[in-house]
């Protein structure tokens, strides 16, 4: 699948996989300089690209996994969706759950994006759902005792 990208800036970086299989393509940071994220707070890190995905699929921004165990950063918000009529600068909410100040300098990965297919539903209230063996259990109720 071809997806257009816009460089925003000169300094921008082409979203890359890291490996053949990679799900994840890494996202770079777009910085003058460095960005200090300081303990239990969220900074806000460009990457300098606009992305226009086709009608159907959508960006998930996810946690690079060394990023998030050697640091503590990861996505303020679990996960990030760009929707495919999104033509903004993707940037990434960095937030440190560590106990001590993080550096992010300028071209270092900050993230990786998974493109996705989607389903848009059509929500149809029903006085009744179907019954399932399960029923309303929730939130633990299908592990072992």
């Amino acid at each position: 699948m071809q997806v257009a990208i816009k460089k925003l800036s000169e300094k921008a970086i082409l979203p890359s996989y890291g490996s053949t299989f990679a799900a994840g393509a890494d996202l770079y940071a777009c910085l003058d300089g460095e960005i200090t994220v300081n303990p239990h707070e969220t900074a806000l890190i460009p990457t300098g690209i606009a992305i226009e995905l086709p009608v159907g699929f959508a960006g998930l921004i996810y946690a690079r996994s060394g990023l998030a165990t050697k640091k503590g950063l990861a996505p303020a918000n679990k996960v990030g969706v760009i929707d495919c009529d999104y033509r903004g600068e993707v940037k990434v909410a960095l937030h440190n759950h560590s106990d001590i100040p993080q550096t992010v300098s300028a071209g270092e990965r900050v993230a990786q994006l998974v493109i996705t297919p989607y389903v848009t539903a059509q929500f149809v209230e029903q006085e009744e759902l179907s019954q399932t063996v399960r029923g309303a259990g929730g939130f633990g109720s299908t592990g072992s005792k």
